[in-house]
């Protein structure tokens, strides 16, 4: 796999892009004694969205790439409301936050499109070891406690 057919997925590029406006245009207002807090939680975040998208779309696996585009969403929405903090705070302005609120709206609906895609799909469903799973057989882990050890 390459960055060039990471490319060819929009999700991931739309989050790419997500993810540089927020460290050009938000980060840059934040006030320097939220250099360690929001700043680094904002930075954490943000960056997350288009790592996860990746990272799921290197597994081959429809399974762990819908696992990979949830964890993905829910670091979009931690973006979302730490945007609204720095929107509350006056650390950046409104029509910004509007606009990356917009975005990222529409990107939580590429994400979700994507997922639904991918359980239609279910592509790497017949690739080697998809099928395979690792158990424990429970019933080892089922022992009977003896008398003793239930009274102490």
């Amino acid at each position: 796999m390459s960055v060039k057919s990471l490319e060819t997925l929009e999700a991931w590029e739309k989050a790419r892009n997500f993810s540089v406006r927020i460290y050009r245009e938000v980060l840059p207002l934040l006030p320097s004694e939220e250099k360690w807090n929001l700043n680094q939680q904002l930075r954490r975040s943000a960056s997350s969205v288009p790592a996860n998208i990746a990272e799921g779309y290197g597994r081959f696996y429809y399974q762990e790439t819908i696992r990979f585009c949830y964890i993905a969403r829910g670091s979009l929405e931690e973006t979302l409301s730490h945007l609204v903090l720095c929107a509350e705070m006056n650390y950046i302005p409104r029509p910004l936050f509007d606009m990356l609120e917009q975005d990222g709206e529409k990107l939580t609906q590429l994400i979700n499109g994507y997922i639904g895609y991918l359980k239609r799909s279910k592509q790497g469903l017949n690739e080697p070891g998809a099928n395979h799973a690792v158990r424990e057989e429970q019933s080892q882990y089922d022992l009977p406690l003896s008398e003793d050890s239930s009274t102490e």
